[in-house]
């Protein structure tokens, strides 16, 4: 358990789209646009100062899927930083990766609901403006506390198809899944919680192409245990959930992800019930002589640490050889296969993302808040990404981040290129792009570490 004690403040906002928007994010698909909706679709803001006067890191998480588009990525994120006047490595913009949401790809504009996508980008802009600014409003002395847990939800969902020989995206029973649970208690000087912080790794992906509703899949069903119970906001941050995914899934059955929801939601306030209280640590304090000798641990004030620091680099990642991307788009236009054509129209958005190279510059943000680290970067790595930034930063509370600031491809290791897999063929990146950026992850954080 570790603490970090600082200037915090936390709002929400909606951004549930108008029913409508086109949404069609399955290419086994029928429908293009949302018929209504399961749950509101939500932003939430977290902002983490070391006094009112100083600029903040602001953290926030929004109920929507990944980016098509690098550029409308860049225009959200960038009028966001201006907006309020920060630098560019001290704002996450986290997507919950929900694929029941709508699209946010400006070029759907001329698609069935798709004259709605631009001005729901200026919305979610706007909301995400806001957000900071009331966050920062009503800050307050605070401390974050972090405790790791488990969670049974996720499992391994790389599936050896019977009788083939590729990897299919389903459940794997046959392989170990990282069940990690990692919950963040913000407090106030009397001890009230004001805020929880849940990074987990799980695909959202239990409604699927028979579902038309705009949900924040299981995610929502968590919020709706975790925040009566608390009485304020849970931020959800989605973990490295490259090959991570629950069960059963691709349903348009709601009360599965509601169940879903529970499940997780149970589990993060099982952690939160275990937690000390803020600014405490159990200490030994000697033996006691009875039937056996007793250790002795009792609670001890611990002052949280107050360090905060941000940086951004990028990492050079190695691109396939993949077609052009007028090659793309003539295979595009040729194709009367509504399945092979949104996956072409999908790779058409990455070769736009990572250029015409043969490497790609890949964003990474990593934050020291205390004793704590955040390392958030834009593609779906596997989890190998979290368990190795855990081993390596060790004692450190370490949370990892999936679809931040922008999306590419997946980053499965290299050990996944053997396999004929959907993340590798999706993937624009070579093998070793997610090893490069564990050692680049593990070398900026150890050094942070290791700053006074």
């Amino acid at each position: 358990m570790t603490n970090y004690h600082g200037i915090i403040g936390i709002a929400r906002k909606d951004i549930t789209p108008p029913v409508g928007i086109f949404a069609r994010n399955w290419g086994a698909a029928t429908h293009d646009v949302a018929a209504g909706v399961h749950m509101p679709l939500t932003l939430t803001c977290i902002t983490f100062q070391t006094a009112a006067a100083t600029a903040p890191l602001v953290l926030i998480s929004a109920d929507l899927g990944w980016w098509k588009s690098a550029a409308d990525e860049r225009n959200l994120r960038h009028g966001i930083l201006t907006a309020l006047s920060l630098p560019e490595e001290r704002l996450m913009f986290c997507l919950t990766h929900t694929h029941a949401g709508p699209s946010t790809f400006s070029e759907d504009a001329g698609k069935p609901g798709g004259h709605f996508i631009i001005p729901y980008l200026q919305q979610v802009q706007q909301a995400a403006i806001d957000a900071a600014r009331e966050a920062m409003a009503s800050a307050q002395p605070a401390t974050l506390t972090w405790q790791y847990g488990r969670c049974g939800l996720a499992v391994n969902r790389d599936f050896p198809e019977p009788g083939g020989n590729r990897l299919v995206v389903g459940y794997n029973p046959a392989a170990a899944a990282d069940d990690t649970l990692l919950a963040g208690r913000i407090t106030d000087a009397a001890g009230r919680i004001i805020g929880t912080i849940v990074n987990y790794a799980c695909h959202p992906t239990t409604l699927a192409w028979d579902n038309q509703l705009l949900s924040p899949d299981y995610v929502g069903g968590m919020r709706s245990v975790v925040e009566p119970a608390t009485g304020a906001f849970c931020l959800f941050l989605q973990g490295a959930s490259g090959e991570l995914s629950p069960a059963e899934q691709y349903s348009g059955d709601t009360s599965l992800a509601d169940g879903y929801g529970r499940q997780l939601g149970f589990a993060v306030l099982s952690v939160l019930e275990g937690m000390l209280p803020p600014d405490t640590e159990l200490a030994y304090t000697g033996v006691v002589e009875s039937g056996a000798s007793l250790a002795i641990w009792k609670k001890t004030p611990a002052p949280a640490a107050t360090k905060l620091m941000a940086e951004m680099t990028e990492v050079e990642m190695v691109l396939k050889p993949m077609p052009s991307l007028a090659e793309i788009e003539a295979a595009w236009e040729a194709c009367e296969d509504h399945v092979i054509k949104e996956r072409l129209w999908r790779q058409r958005g990455i070769r736009k993302t990572v250029g015409e190279g043969t490497v790609a510059r890949m964003p990474l943000w990593i934050w020291r808040l205390g004793n704590s680290m955040l390392a958030g970067q834009p593609n779906e790595a596997y989890s190998g990404f979290q368990l190795a930034l855990r081993q390596e930063l060790f004692p450190a509370t370490v949370a990892v981040m999936n679809i931040v600031n922008g999306y590419a491809g997946y980053l499965p290791p290299v050990e996944s290129f053997n396999h004929q897999s959907y993340a590798v063929w999706q993937t624009p990146f070579e093998k070793g792009s997610l090893e490069r950026l564990i050692r680049s992850a593990t070398t900026i954080s150890q050094r942070m570490i290791q700053t006074a």
